[in-house]
Parts: structure tokens; C-alpha cells; sequence
């Protein structure tokens, strides 16, 4: 028999390789049940213990330093997760903001392992991958990249939505994009139009415009249109929190005259009346999982196993902001203000 890996020993007892590596190394993050079971099944199978050659390195944490408000809470919630993680188990991070591709290279140089947040350029990208230090991505990967990844669940959300809307009765739904070209906010609304695309009688309008100066221009050229809807997903809820602003301050009724779901549930969502229906984002877990997945991948160093994909469910969270559709659509008065 060849020499004993810590992939015997996990298919020996069961447990992962992470759980087994943790448990022969002595680091927190399983039971004491644990750590005896794989000691047990260490010896029986002859395994050597190999004494490390050099100290702990740190992880390194790189967010993209160019942030927008609606993300701004977001990433504080995925540095938030990763650092709980890494304190629990006993692993030294450190954390950069940064899109320099310079100083990216620089830390990979002496960083055990990277988990890369946000929308770093490519030239970012590349020095990384060549640096052969094992990366962990929060955002958005390419078609089939070969990269870990950790992400959220955008198109399930919006076919969550979706079908919500529908068993509430409305037929005619806008998806409030706001500014083109975020992935995330296509991919809501490609889950939203495949709910839609199985009922037969409703219709999805998507707005696009510029953000500072409203949505009201883009929803009075929809209504000229000859369309009058009684829903809204929105691509995130600092849209939701202007829709349900804009739309109290002429007139409507929320949610009896018009529906408003937002995406995110970050705090100003229960802090307007009526409070946000809108999608949670576990970004915590997205987080936590990141610097997990991190650590098996240093544990293990096999370079065989492909890259994975792991999406945290998001949370439908309803509040008062939805409703059932209402017997007949209410008209934007363009002249009310």
C-alpha cells in the first residue's frame, strides 16, 4: 500500500478532508468526537504525520476599493463574514482595498492563499493566477472559468419573485434596472422573465435610465405605452426605497395601488413605511464560506480537483411593501407632483 493521504483517511471515516486536516493538525472548528474519530482512523491506517516546514502564513483579503453605495453594505457584510470565520478557526488574515495590479502581486508573494472581492480588472486577475497562490473569488467569474467561486443566488431570486407577483394576480410587472451593465441585475431579471415566460398573460417591462434622475420619466413613457402595471421588482433596495418614495409623493397607495419588492434586505429596507419586501443576500455566509473553501483548498494542494461554484441561497423576506393586485391599475398623473 502506497503512502496514506488525508483523502484515505476522510474516505475511511467519512468526513471531508478539511475535517480530517483541522483534526490531526489540532485546530478549532470540530468536535472533540471528531478530532478522536480521525485519530482513531490515522493509526489504523498507518498514516505519517508530515511536521510542517515553515509558520503559519496569512490569508489575504483583496476588496476592490472602487465601491458603490448600493455595494458598499454588502462587502462590509462579506469582510464581516470572513473575519468571524477566520478568528473562530485560528487563522491570521490580513485586509487590503485595493485595484492596483502592483501591490495585488506584491501580497501574493508572501499570502498563503487570496480571496479576491469585487470587480478586479483582469490584468489583476492574471498576475494572481500566475502566482500559483490558491484564490477564492467573491464576484462575478467568466463562462466556465476555472476559478473557486462563491456567489449568491441572482436568478433564482428573481424567479422567486416572479412566481410571488403572479400568485398575488399581477400580469403586469416592471423590473426596475435602473443603470445598465451590472451582471447581477441582468441575471434578477433573467429569473424574473423565466417565471413570467409560463403565464401566458403577463407581461415584463424592464426600465432602464439613469439613477440620479429618477424613475418617474422612464415609468410615464411605459404608461404612454398603453401600459399601466401594478408591480415592481427592483434591482436593488435603494431602487425599492425611490420607487415607494416617488410613487407616495404622487398619489399611490403602497401596495394597494402598486407592489414594490426590492433586493438585498440591507437595513434602510425596515426603515421606510411601508417596510421592504425584498430578496436577504446572506452575505455573512457568502463570507464565511469563501475563507472555508480557502482553507480546504490549502489543506489539500490537489491540484486535480476542478474548480467549484458555491451559491449561498438568498431569503424572500415579505413585508408590507406587497400586496394582491388591485381590481384596476392606477394612472400616473404626469402633472402631479
Amino acid at each position: 500500500m502506497g503512502r496514506v493521504t488525508l483523502q484515505d483517511i476522510a474516505s475511511y471515516t467519512g468526513l471531508s478532508k478539511f475535517a480530517v486536516s483541522r483534526s490531526l493538525a489540532g485546530k478549532e472548528g470540530v468536535s472533540e468526537s471528531t478530532r478522536q474519530r480521525v485519530e482513531e482512523a490515522a493509526t489504523a491506517l498507518g498514516y505519517n504525520r508530515q511536521k510542517p516546514t515553515e509558520e503559519q502564513r496569512e490569508i489575504t483579503l483583496i476588496f476592490h476599493d472602487k465601491v458603490d453605495s448600493v455595494s458598499y453594505e454588502l462587502r462590509t457584510m462579506l469582510q464581516d463574514g470572513m473575519q468571524r470565520e477566520a478568528h473562530r478557526l485560528g487563522q491570521p488574515v490580513r485586509l487590503q482595498w485595493t485595484h492596483d495590479a502592483n501591490r495585488v502581486e506584491a501580497m501574493a508573494k508572501d499570502s498563503a492563499g487570496i480571496i479576491l472581492v469585487g470587480p478586479h480588472e483582469q490584468t489583476t486577475l492574471d498576475i494572481v493566477k500566475a502566482s500559483g497562490v490558491p484564490v477564492v473569488r467573491l464576484g462575478w467569474v467568466s463562462p466556465l472559468e476555472q476559478a473557486d467561486h462563491v456567489g449568491g443566488t441572482d436568478h433564482e431570486a428573481g424567479i422567486a419573485v416572479g412566481e410571488y407577483l403572479l400568485g398575488l394576480g399581477h400580469r403586469k410587472i416592471v423590473f426596475l434596472q435602473g443603470e445598465e451593465g451590472y451582471r447581477g441585475r441582468r441575471e434578477r431579471y433573467y429569473g424574473l422573465r423565466e417565471s413570467l415566460e409560463g403565464c401566458p398573460d403577463a407581461e415584463l417591462h424592464d426600465l432602464r435610465f439613469a439613477e440620479d434622475g429618477g424613475f418617474i420619466p422612464a415609468l410615464l413613457t411605459l404608461q404612454k405605452s398603453g401600459v399601466l402595471p401594478t408591480a415592481m421588482f427592483c434591482a436593488h433596495d435603494g431602487l425599492a426605497l425611490t420607487a415607494v418614495s416617488e410613487l407616495l409623493a404622487r398619489g399611490f397607495r403602497i401596495p394597494e395601488d402598486m407592489s414594490v419588492v426590492g433586493f438585498g434586505d440591507f437595513s434602510a429596507a425596515t426603515q421606510i413605511s411601508p417596510q421592504l419586501t425584498t430578496i436577504k443576500v446572506q452575505g455573512l455566509e457568502m463570507g464565511a464560506t469563501a475563507l472555508r473553501l480557502l482553507l480546504e483548498r490549502l489543506e489539500t494542494r490537489d491540484l486535480s480537483v476542478p474548480a467549484r461554484r458555491i451559491l449561498i441561497a438568498s431569503t424572500f423576506i415579505e413585508r408590507r411593501s406587497s400586496g394582491p393586485a388591485p381590481v384596476q391599475a392606477k394612472q400616473l398623473n404626469e402633472a402631479s407632483r
